[in-house]
């Protein structure tokens, strides 16, 4: 003798019956959607990263002209972070605020630093400086000076292509906006920034 269960099997209890979206209501979803990513990268723009495009060879092989890059501004712009030695900050121009220059951070505050032909020595010590390729370097010498509170000395990694610190000065710490993480473009150098 067989039985058969008139009861509805335990999945299917209490499901509403499926519906289709009309094309309104689907157009309505798309737009809510791209609005909120809109909305998201223009807080992401303004107040995390940033696109920027490099313009010149001071800072090559690192980056070379016509590179675009994101910065992180979050990080200097609300003081979470250090500027550091090796940090590649964009800032603007001591020389004239509606420059934006892109270097290298060499020697922070407190530190000695000077140039013999072409080696930086920081507090005595001879920095390595891996990402300086020997023709780029140059036989430039700057005496030695210590870095004041809240300044950065700062370097091109092209030095004979180079406009730096070591010939108008220190850059302010309120004068650093950025610092250089990822390159965007072009897509064979697609990466973090080292």
């Amino acid at each position: 003798m067989e039985v058969t269960d008139q009861v509805n099997p335990p999945e299917a209890v209490n499901q509403p019956p499926t519906r289709k979206r009309s094309l309104a209501g689907t157009l309505l979803h798309w737009v809510r959607d791209l609005v909120f990513s809109f909305i998201l990268a223009v807080i992401v723009i303004l107040f995390l990263y940033r696109p920027v495009k490099v313009e010149g060879t001071s800072m090559m092989p690192t980056l070379d002209d016509q590179e675009r890059i994101f910065i992180n501004q979050f990080t200097y712009r609300f003081h979470f972070g250090n500027v550091d030695r090796g940090d590649t900050v964009v800032f603007w121009f001591p020389g004239d605020p509606s420059k934006s220059y892109i270097k290298r951070v060499i020697a922070v505050p407190g530190d000695r630093v000077e140039v013999d032909h072409g080696s930086v020595i920081v507090n005595g010590q001879p920095l390595v400086e891996d990402y300086v390729p020997q023709e780029y370097r140059d036989q430039s010498s700057m005496i030695a000076r210590t870095v004041p509170p809240d300044e950065y000395f700062v370097l091109g990694d092209h030095r004979s292509s180079s406009n730096d610190s070591r010939s108008w000065g220190m850059v302010p710490r309120r004068y650093i906006y950025g610092k250089a993480v990822f390159i965007y473009w072009p897509l064979d150098k697609m990466g973090v920034l080292k």
